[in-house]
């Protein structure tokens, strides 16, 4: 069963890619029958994607391959992640020889690109993956063997650097934390913020499902409650100038009746007569309220 995190991260990869190239979400490779998470092929020029920062310059390359993981991959993860590259490999090459045209050059096979949450000094030894500061700066790790052509990005050592920010995103625990934050800080009108805000909205939605509801999720769900909050007031006090405040007030309310929902596998009628106490309150002050108070205690604090 697919996880939140995974549709999540080739959800969020596809849609910061797909204005800049073609992008294949769960790409198969015949020969080994498995699936590649994002293949990415840029058709936009190297100078556009640099807005999209540490993460716009992995990609420039002709073709790669992004193989996100939440957790870090184990030794055996990592070579079926490079057991797909060299599958792509030998696909691009046999095609090649079809077309009665030469190989591809070394430097024109696709890059692989494993964007692991934390990565152990251990694990990379493992593969003999070495830091180039000078280019890539911290957190990037390329194997030594240059015909691998593959790299580990572990987002927990990225610098908490604009440049790293859309990468830190696809972190976890304090990383993810400060990644929010720095996202929420950024001009209500940034690009980056526009076009990153509905995907973590989604993301949150996908954490409401029950079984898969683990501890660390709880963590995510209520941050990204927070942030979506946070995004929401914005939204109410750009409507109050505009005259549309009905239309704020039913999307907090559609956010505590999903929320209740989820919480108590149902909405009823005496749940439905607290939204309007809790909207008197601060996301701060009433998140916590709806996450940990059963249900009698919810319904006594607002009702009584």
């Amino acid at each position: 069963m697919t996880q939140p995190h995974d549709q999540f991260a080739k959800q969020y990869l596809s849609e910061l890619l797909e204005p800049y190239g073609n992008v294949e979400v769960s790409r198969e490779v015949h020969e080994a029958s498995r699936l590649i998470d994002v293949y990415f092929s840029p058709t936009a020029q190297a100078t556009k994607l640099h807005s999209l920062g540490l993460l716009g310059r992995m990609v420039s390359h002709p073709h790669c391959l992004l193989e996100p993981f939440r957790n870090q991959p184990t030794l055996t993860e990592v070579r079926n992640c490079i057991l797909k590259l060299f599958s792509v490999h030998n696909d691009l090459q046999h095609r090649q020889t079809k077309q009665k045209k030469p190989p591809l050059p070394e430097a024109e096979l696709p890059r692989l690109w494993i964007l692991t949450t934390s990565a152990s000094d251990t694990l990379l030894s493992e593969f003999n993956a070495q830091l180039n500061l000078e280019t890539w700066g911290a957190g990037v790790y390329f194997c030594q063997a240059p015909a691998l052509r593959t790299a580990l990005v572990a987002i927990n050592r990225l610098p908490p650097t604009p440049d790293t920010l859309l990468l830190r995103l696809l972190g976890k625990g304090a990383t993810q934390q400060q990644a929010f934050k720095e996202l929420l800080a950024l001009p209500k009108d940034h690009p980056l913020r526009e076009g990153v805000a509905p995907l973590l909205h989604t993301y949150r939605i996908r954490l409401e499902k029950p079984h898969s509801f683990t501890e660390e999720e709880r963590e995510l769900f209520m941050s990204l409650s927070l942030l979506y909050q946070q995004w929401e007031n914005e939204a109410v006090q750009q409507g109050v100038q505009q005259g549309v405040q009905q239309g704020r007030f039913e999307g907090q309310r559609l956010w505590i009746e999903n929320l209740l929902k989820f919480r108590f596998g149902s909405f009823d009628e005496a749940l439905s007569k607290i939204i309007v106490p809790v909207l008197q309150l601060s996301p701060e002050e009433a998140l916590p309220l709806l996450l940990n108070l059963s249900r009698e205690e919810l319904l006594k604090k607002f009702l009584a």
